[in-house]
């Protein structure tokens, strides 16, 4: 690809050129992966400044420089682009060299606090089951038509996103579903991408650490929706007060769903239980194995996403009955002695509300619930309190445990969260900093009849302590606990 094509749909500052015309083979912004030929974009990040590395890309091969200031000592044979912001041309940068692939299949963002990788995983599914080539880009992990590739952020960043959608379209996908992170947005990663549809889920307090304040959070999920192209749809949650405000001033067709107001794609609970639900949507009834009234948002989410893309409301329900809760999203085992044990992603305040309302919803005062959970280091302290006092409200007893401490003192995280608990609250409360010790002990307090909730890491395989990743799978030591 030629440079100038590379730059088309961009408004530069200023260019510094060489004589001839600058061929470029590949785009990147850690300089550490630039090859010969390379366009480098020097990124001004949270960590570091890409500006540092320009010497570095220009010795492993850069033919050309994006960056904010342009280098005192300058080569004769590279190109350098000044922009205001290089991060804020990335990801048009990207679609550009990449072919515009979001142009080529329908893309389907899914972005809120909570129910983004349920929903985008279950929209590939169905999907899939449908006979239709699909892409997902998700938390857990990306997929090209049922290959994996492992996924270390929620939504990529803009270069490798393009890529993967580029992947797609060449593997003959006609649909991809992605979660989109407030960080990605905030950071322009997908900037350049044409979206299909959006899907809002829910606001609740998440990522202080990098936002800074809620107002801040919502401002990053709406830009989403500010975006949307007319001919898409948005699908908003109005039994969020902030559904309303997403789409406020959103383009695009716009759709809702509601378990409680006059919407378009309205359910009703009929019955519950541990393992699945009979519910009914828009005077259609089906049973479906997942659990919990967030999941009967999120089904409403992904039925609405799936007959705005000309699905049949009855083939999307069939097919939706048969699907499974994702991993570590509300996975149920159950133990030779009677209890149960749930394992959940929830890391958010709201998040633990709302499974621990799910699971008293289905005990009825008929056995206790058990709750084992910690918190994140190095993120936001804020939230630590609040979810050490909802776990507390919705349980019998509370176990307070590291999750994935990263930089932090287990005990000290452990500390903060004690720190919300009141005189009662605490008699019900111990602190074991060892997780899987946590979950041996809940185990051994479990009586026929009660419910573990086991939170805060879901899928993840992992504890992260020090820097160090660790492997550590809440279902393999279930498993192993409630085997021996």
């Amino acid at each position: 690809m030629r440079l100038s094509e590379l730059l088309r749909e961009t408004q530069c500052i200023r260019m510094v050129l060489p004589k001839e015309e600058v061929d470029i083979r590949g785009i990147n912004m850690d300089s550490r992966l630039v090859k010969d030929g390379d366009v480098f974009i020097a990124v001004r990040g949270t960590q570091t400044d890409g500006h540092q590395y320009i010497s570095t890309a220009e010795e492993k091969g850069a033919v050309a420089i994006v960056c904010e200031k342009i280098p005192e000592k300058q080569s004769p044979n590279v190109a350098y682009i000044t922009f205001p912001n290089a991060q804020d041309v990335v990801g048009k940068l990207a679609t550009s060299f990449y072919g515009n692939p979001s142009q080529k299949l329908k893309l389907v963002g899914v972005t809120g606090t909570n129910g983004k990788t349920t929903i985008a995983t279950l929209l590939y599914e169905l999907f899939r089951k449908m006979g239709h080539r699909c892409g997902l880009l998700s938390t857990v992990c990306n997929y090209i038509d049922g290959t994996p590739y492992p996924s270390t952020h929620t939504t990529p960043d803009a270069i490798s996103l393009n890529r993967l959608l580029a992947q797609m379209v060449e593997a003959g996908c006609e649909y991809a579903f992605m979660e989109v992170s407030s960080h990605a947005l905030a950071q322009q990663r997908v900037g350049g991408l044409e979206f299909a549809g959006g899907i809002f889920t829910n606001l609740t307090r998440d990522h202080m650490d990098f936002h800074e304040n809620m107002e801040n959070y919502l401002k990053a999920k709406k830009s989403f929706f500010d975006n949307l192209p007319r001919n898409a749809f948005a699908i908003t949650n109005l039994d969020d007060k902030n559904g309303p405000v997403m789409v406020q001033n959103c383009h695009a067709d716009i759709r809702s769903y509601s378990t409680r107001t006059l919407c378009d794609f309205r359910a009703r609970l009929l019955e519950t239980h541990l393992d699945g639900m009979l519910l009914e949507f828009n005077n259609r009834e089906f049973a479906t194995l997942l659990t919990g009234r967030f999941n009967i948002s999120n089904l409403l989410a992904i039925y609405g996403a799936a007959v705005e893309l000309g699905k049949e409301p009855e083939e999307v329900l069939r097919i939706l009955s048969t699907l499974k809760p994702v991993s570590g999203r509300f996975e149920t085992l159950h133990s030779p002695e009677g209890f149960s044990a749930i394992v959940d992603y929830a890391h958010t305040p709201d998040a633990i509300k709302n499974v621990l309302g799910t699971v008293n919803d289905v005990l009825r005062g008929k056995g206790n619930i058990i709750t084992i959970i910690g918190a994140g280091g190095n993120r936001d302290k804020g939230k630590r309190p609040i979810m050490a006092v909802e776990a507390a409200k919705g349980s019998q007893r509370v176990i307070l445990t590291s999750d994935n401490p990263r930089n932090e003192d287990p005990q000290e995280i452990i500390n903060d969260m004690l720190a919300g608990l009141d005189s009662e609250q605490r008699k019900r409360t111990i602190a074991i900093v060892d997780r899987k010790e946590a979950i041996r002990t809940a185990c051994a307090f479990a009586q026929k009849g009660d419910v573990i909730v086991v939170a805060g890491k879901g899928h993840e395989n992992y504890q992260e302590v020090q820097g160090v990743k660790h492997h550590f799978d809440d279902k393999e030591v279930l498993k192993e606990i409630l085997n021996q």
